[in-house]
This record gives structure tokens, C-alpha cells and sequence, in this order.
């Protein structure tokens, strides 16, 4: 089958019950046209599923309970119920329970797509506090996948006119500047050129690079960790003939004529690159979990107690994480098709003798 016809299965894991994770799952999925280019897999409760249809007060909403994701049917919302009788929804509340539905959840789904079942991931908010537990012990999904998935997951905000990354991710600030090393910043810049090409197309992909002091450190006047760790880094990537620029200040960066400039960019911790892409693309945003053999999103939010549970939430970003799943997931198989039939050498016989 071509790449663009596929129809691939997507996992969704559906977070927290307490925040808005069911909520912005049913309201992606109630456009029925939406179907036609994916099967959801939802790893829940139908019962917890069907509060969110009736708040939409949308009879036309029916989900599909299956036994496993291996008897999903197309132009169903297929529901695999992880329990018989699901705990009651506690709107707004971290709760142990809550932390513990989320982490089974997720488990399942990953589980799916490892197992062939399920094609991609999407997962719906988290607490990262609650769910933790002897099973779970990470700072969030993108490490957790790296365990269960292997490999080196690389935290990916995409929109289709912006694209973040970052060396270090969820650490205390305080530990930021030890984190930082030529080393990091290479591998870094190595995988998210690997994943620009793989997994967005881009053929001879433009990165740039933020320095970590404010004004990228004044010549070492404000620090010195440009002049001996990420300039060098720049320039030992370059000269290997990849695309690299920087550092660039962080506080003047992200102006439209700079973001257009550049396929993406690496930022040095968490929310140098985060509160920008946030800022700007909130409501688009994906995070995406490059660098691993099998693709995961999510929306670029959280949990958002504060609106759980009153039916305000904005389903846009996770409408766009199913999609750009979708789009990395066929990009994926258009690559590995175009570099598997590369004219390969053949080993000449000798001429027979005459």
C-alpha cells in the first residue's frame, strides 16, 4: 500500500481523568470526517467517555468497545475499557487513583503500538506528580517512552512554521549549566536533523541555536559557556557540512523574520524555548517525541484543573497532535521507502574464459 493511503491505528492514552484529557479526545473526535484519515484506539472507560457526549449533547457520538486493540474497526471510536467499573471522575483533584488510571492508560498504549497492534502514540495530559508510583518513576512521558520504546528520546515542540527542541528538559533550573556540555548540543542537533528529514521532509534541514546567558553571554562577559562549549559545538557540526547557526540571544530571537529563517530550533533548558513556542502557537501546538522507533504526540498543554470538567476546553491542539502523528507516521514510510531502493553495488563476475 502507498504511504499516503495507509490508515494508520492511533493509540490514545487518555491522561489524567481529572483534567481535560477525555474532554478535548471526545471533541477531536466528534467530526465524523476525521475517521477517514485514522482508527482511534481509546485505552479508558466508555462510561467516562459518554459524560463528555453528554455534555456535548451529541447523540451522534458512539463509541465502539472492544476487547483489544487488535479487534479495532474502522469508522469506529474503538474503546478498549481498562476497567469494568472506572473510578468516579473527581474534576480539578491530583489524586492517587487519578495518577494510577493515567500511568495503566498509558501503559496499555504504548504497549499497543510496540506490539504492532496500534501504529502511533497520542497521549492526553498528565500529572506528573501523582502518577508516579514504583512503575512509573520519570519525570514524564518522553523519558518513560524512552525506557519502554528504547532509544533516546528527543522533546519536540512542532507547528508547521515553528519547531523547538531543547539539551536539557525536565530538570531544576539550578542544574541547567552543568547539563550543558559540546556533547549534548551535538547529539541534540544530530537527532533533530535526523528527524526534520525524516519525519517532516525536510531535505537539508536549517538549525538554529540559542545560547544559554542572557545576550548569549557578551563575549564572556555575562558567562562563558558560549565561547567554550556551544560555539564550538556549532562550528564541529558546520564544518561536517550540516546547517547550524548560532547562538543567538533568546530574548530577541523569536521574531517572525528569525523563525521563518530557520526548520527549527534548539533551545538550552525548558522554558527559554517553551514560554516563546507557548506564547505563539498555543492553541496549534504539538509536542512530539522524536528519536524514538515509533511516533508519539501530544497537545501542548496540561492538565488544566482549573476548567476540568466545565466543557470549555480548546480540543485544537490535540485534534493537531492526532494529525501530526499521522503526517510523521506516513512521512516516516515515504523515508524508509525512498532510501530502501538506492541503486546498490553488485559484485562483477570474472569473464568466463574463452
Amino acid at each position: 500500500m502507498n504511504p499516503q493511503e495507509q490508515k494508520p491505528k492511533v493509540a490514545i492514552s487518555v491522561g489524567d481523568i481529572n483534567g481535560i484529557g477525555y474532554e478535548v479526545i471526545v471533541k477531536a473526535l466528534a467530526d465524523k470526517n476525521i475517521l477517514d484519515f485514522f482508527t482511534p484506539v481509546i485505552f479508558g472507560s466508555t462510561k467516562h467517555l459518554n459524560f463528555f457526549r453528554n455534555q456535548l449533547k451529541d447523540e451522534t457520538i458512539q463509541f465502539f468497545g472492544i476487547n483489544s486493540a487488535d479487534k479495532a474497526v474502522e469508522k469506529k471510536i474503538n474503546v478498549v475499557n481498562l476497567w469494568k467499573e472506572p473510578a468516579q471522575m473527581e474534576f480539578g483533584n491530583a489524586t492517587e487513583t487519578s495518577g494510577q488510571m493515567a500511568f495503566e492508560s498509558l501503559e496499555a498504549a504504548a504497549a499497543s503500538v510496540k506490539n504492532g497492534d496500534c501504529d502511533v502514540l497520542v497521549t492526553a495530559p498528565i500529572n506528573k506528580k501523582n502518577i508516579q508510583s514504583k512503575a512509573f518513576n520519570f519525570p514524564g512521558h518522553t523519558e518513560y517512552l524512552g525506557e519502554v520504546w528504547g532509544g533516546k528520546p528527543l522533546m519536540f515542540l512542532v507547528t508547521e512554521s515553528l519547531k523547538v527542541s531543547l539539551v536539557t528538559q525536565h530538570i531544576p533550573l539550578k542544574d541547567v549549566a552543568q547539563k550543558i556540555s559540546k556533547e549534548a548540543i551535538v547529539e541534540k542537533v544530530n537527532a533533530l536533523n535526523d528527524s526534520l528529514k525524516m519525519d517532516f521532509g525536510v531535505r537539508k534541514p536549517k538549525i538554529a541555536v540559542l545560547g544559554l546567558n542572557p545576550h548569549s553571554g557578551d563575549n564572556g562577559l555575562l558567562g562563558q559557556e558560549e565561547q567554550e562549549i556551544i560555539i564550538p559545538a556549532i562550528q564541529s557540526l558546520y564544518e561536517k557540512g550540516m546547517l547550524v547557526f548560532g547562538p543567538y540571544a533568546a530574548d530577541s530571537f523569536f521574531t517572525p523574520s528569525n523563525i521563518g529563517s530557520f526548520d527549527a530550533v534548539l533551545g538550552m533548558y525548558h522554558d527559554q524555548a517553551l514560554i516563546p513556542f507557548k506564547t505563539l502557537c498555543f492553541e496549534e501546538g504539538v509536542n512530539y517525541t522524536a528519536s524514538l522507533p515509533y511516533v508519539r504526540t501530544s497537545p501542548d498543554h496540561g492538565v488544566a484543573y482549573d476548567i476540568a470538567g466545565k466543557g470549555i476546553a480548546d480540543e485544537t491542539s490535540f485534534r493537531e497532535a492526532i494529525y501530526m502523528a499521522v503526517n510523521v507516521f506516513q512521512k516516516r514510510a515515504e523515508y524508509k521507502e525512498l532510501t530502501s531502493n538506492v541503486l546498490k553495488t553488485r559484485e562483477l563476475k570474472p569473464e568466463r574464459e574463452r
